[in-house]
């Protein structure tokens, strides 16, 4: 199963390419901060290493990378699970009716 860091950047990716610094910022831009770089670059790393992203050529430094059809499947699993546990949650909490 990814880490936080993992499905944010499954997430970030949904929409297309990017770069690590574009990733980051569509992090940002979603929960407020950034991932450090150890975070983010070895997120990167790690979920290029379970095949779930894969590097695109770049210019420079810049490397893109983009989800794979099988970091898709994984997002959306992980999605559905955190989704079910936030409603599980929200309920118990008394802020969603049962």
């Amino acid at each position: 199963m990814p880490n936080d860091a993992q499905i944010l950047v499954l997430y970030a990716l949904i929409d297309g390419p990017l770069h690590g610094y574009a990733v980051n910022t569509a992090i940002g831009e979603l929960t407020g901060e950034r991932l450090g770089p150890g975070s983010l670059y070895g997120a990167l790393a790690r979920l290029e290493a379970k095949g779930l992203i894969e590097a695109l050529e770049g210019e420079g430094r810049q490397r893109p990378v983009r989800i794979t059809d099988q970091g898709r499947t994984v997002l959306e699993r992980e999605l559905l699970a955190m989704a079910r546990v936030a409603d599980a949650g929200l309920r118990r909490l008394g802020a969603r009716p049962a």
